[in-house]
């Protein structure tokens, strides 16, 4: 006999908390962990993107031209493929390739590139008179990026880092599904595999939490950083 859609969906007999808590702390882990590291990686590869991009020597140029390349080619593997393709890299790194921790690896290379072409977007916006003032007032390439280039894209890079943690949400789901643990894992072999989609919607409203929580969170440091308002 079918089930109708109320028993399909809100049967909550099927619901383990304590197996929610816990991939739910998963999810967490992946997703902060990785997008510490990418934000250290993307500004520093971001930082490099703007600098070579607006030299006009062409040691510059050439060095921009590898950098982007290597950039838009992992920002263009799809996520899924690049897990995969990272396996033998994450076992020899972590010892498996299961777990939230075996998933970090792909996580970081994958958004890595992203965040660094947000990074150059958020630098290319700022004022060059300001930057010019600087240097005219004498101050070193270290004072002008950590005193003025950065400060001044504050607002900007929140709000890179805020799309990119976001991001990062829906890799750790599709990650989830081939070993690594969390929501999607969640989702994928207790829900889907074992027909349960009341399993698949929870994991789903908890996934929509954390991004909204986040979206919000990253909404307010960019007016409370944004020197306009």
């Amino acid at each position: 006999m079918e089930k109708g859609l109320i028993e399909t969906y809100f049967n909550f007999s099927e619901i383990n908390v304590d197996d929610f808590i816990k991939a739910t702390k998963e999810t967490l882990y992946m997703t902060f962990v990785s997008t510490f590291f990418v934000v250290i990686i993307g500004l520093i590869i971001g930082l490099m993107l703007y600098y070579f991009g607006k030299s006009n020597k062409p040691l510059g140029k050439t060095l921009y031209g590898i950098v982007s390349i290597i950039s838009n080619t992992f920002r263009s593997i799809p996520f899924i493929i690049l897990i995969i393709l990272l396996f033998p890299i994450t076992k020899a790194l972590i010892g498996t390739m299961l777990g939230p921790t075996a998933a970090l690896p792909a996580l970081v290379i994958s958004a890595e590139p992203f965040y660094a072409r947000l990074v150059d977007i958020a630098f290319r916006e700022v004022d060059p008179g300001v930057l010019e003032a600087s240097e005219a007032m004498g101050a070193t390439q270290l004072q002008i990026i950590f005193k003025v280039l950065i400060p001044e894209s504050v607002p900007a890079l929140i709000s890179g880092i805020t799309v990119t943690t976001i991001t990062m949400i829906g890799f750790t789901a599709m990650a989830g599904a081939i070993g690594a643990g969390g929501l999607g894992s969640l989702a994928y072999q207790g829900g889907f595999m074992g027909n349960k989609h009341t399993i698949i919607m929870v994991a789903t409203v908890l996934i929509l939490v954390i991004v909204f929580i986040l979206q919000w969170l990253g909404d307010l440091l960019v007016k409370l950083t944004d020197k306009r308002n």
